[in-house]
């Protein structure tokens, strides 16, 4: 695959939430909000990008040539949660209203499987570095996208007549869903 055909098929056609299933507690969790749902989708750009990057290295010239590749997975968590732990500190005190906004869903990108799943699959793919990287950011968007649209849709939400017992999380899960068929348009592009 080209660059460009990773790049859409990240975003659009695999995309993360939508089409792997993914990332959904972040998703619905930070998705009442624009803002908020920006705030999550670039912190989450950040980590993947930057964890993608530091795996593709540990793997490459630590697990691999020390016969450690059983020990991934772990050496994976623990590089994802120490890039969180410094996005967290940054937006602690850079911005702190995103942070406060963010609440619990920004340690939980610890815990977020769509980093974690970018990492492994970049390296179940044997793809190279900067292969790698696009793939990372590509991913990264595609959730963004995701939160994005979930946002927009649930503050239109907000101004409907929901019926009562659809009201909050039941309508949201009926809109991801929606959401998700819709994306499954983009199955034939790549």
């Amino acid at each position: 695959m080209s660059i460009f055909e990773i790049f859409v098929s990240a975003i659009f056609v695999n995309n993360v939430v939508l089409a792997q299933n993914l990332g959904n507690c972040p998703y619905l969790g930070c998705s009442k909000e624009k803002g908020v749902a920006l705030g999550m989708g670039s912190a989450v750009i950040f980590v993947t990008i930057m964890a993608t990057l530091c795996t593709w290295l540990v793997q490459k010239y630590v697990l691999i040539p020390a016969h450690l590749e059983y020990l991934q997975t772990l050496a994976f968590i623990l590089i994802i949660a120490s890039l969180v732990q410094f996005v967290e500190m940054f937006l602690k005190k850079a911005i702190p209203p995103l942070y406060a906004s963010l609440g619990i869903f920004l340690p939980l990108i610890t815990t977020n499987c769509c980093v974690l799943g970018v990492t492994l699959l970049v390296q179940r793919e044997e793809l190279g570095l900067m292969t790698a990287l696009v793939y990372a950011l590509a991913t990264g968007a595609g959730f963004l996208l995701a939160l994005l649209l979930m946002a927009g849709v649930r503050e239109r939400l907000e101004t409907c007549r929901v019926p009562k017992a659809l009201r909050g999380t039941p309508i949201a899960l009926i809109m991801a869903g929606i959401m998700a068929l819709s994306f499954m348009a983009f199955k034939g592009m790549v």
